[in-house]
């Protein structure tokens, strides 16, 4: 999942980043309601946590924009994160389209919580197990298993193979990975989703005795959901030279 961070307080901003990339979330910040516009027209974020005071464009007039102009993603969740804290205040957030309300100072437990409860939304309907192919994802415990053995995943495998139970027998190419699981901060000529994805499929297979991933050559990913015998044709060599980022997001 994308997330996109905009406030102007940068220190705050830096500290919210990077708590949510330990939960595996890819983000991007943003410190001004423009540049905030500006990156939703170009990459595809599934949340944003918006401040409603900024320098250029209060954050209402943002939000209000991204629900009403048809170049933005409709499905984008708009999390707002203020210190305006008056009832009538929440009240017109939520009118202009936001989907929840944080007052600040928050904890990051807090914000985290709200987080997980927005996209839990959008992806499952409320449901916060994912199931697919005997495999269950638990996006409240963060965990995996299969026939209720737990699968140790790292935070980013975690985030990918949440990525994939969320849209199974679609074909995902590497850049759509690329834009939904890790952020600008990524090399975009990395070969990071190829290995991680071998290592996702490998923990996969070694765990439940057959293959989930399948590789369409010239196309991507495909999460199946009816897996295969861990020895046919879907278990694909992947390269197993780690890139540096790679290292620094599991």
């Amino acid at each position: 999942m994308r997330l996109l961070v905009v406030d102007d307080e940068v220190d705050l901003a830096v500290t919210v980043a990077a708590s949510l990339r330990r939960e595996g979330y890819a983000v991007d910040v943003a410190h001004s309601g423009q540049d905030a516009l500006d990156r939703l027209l170009v990459n595809p974020y599934d949340l944003v946590l918006l401040d409603l005071t900024l320098p250029d464009i209060d954050g209402l007039e943002v939000c209000n924009t991204i629900r009403s102009d048809p170049m933005f993603d409709p499905a984008t969740r708009i999390l707002m994160v203020t210190a305006r804290d008056s009832v009538s205040d929440r009240v017109i957030g939520l009118d202009q389209g936001a989907d929840d309300y944080l007052i600040k100072p928050f904890a990051l437990q807090e914000l985290s919580a709200r987080v997980r409860t927005l996209l839990r939304r959008e992806t499952t309907g409320g449901d916060a197990v994912l199931e697919t192919g005997g495999l269950l994802l638990d996006t409240a415990r963060q965990s995996v298993s299969w026939n209720e053995d737990e699968i140790e995943l790292t935070t980013k495998e975690f985030s990918l193979l949440r990525y994939f139970m969320s849209h199974p027998e679609q074909v995902l190419s590497q850049e759509r990975l690329l834009e939904h699981v890790w952020d600008e901060m990524l090399d975009p000529f990395t070969n990071t989703a190829r290995v991680t994805v071998g290592t996702l499929r490998r923990k996969l297979s070694a765990a439940t005795g057959v293959q989930h991933i399948e590789t369409v050559i010239g196309a991507g990913y495909r999460f199946l959901a009816e897996p295969v015998e861990a020895d046919s044709p879907a278990e694909a060599p992947v390269s197993t030279s780690v890139d540096p980022h790679e290292a620094a997001d599991s």
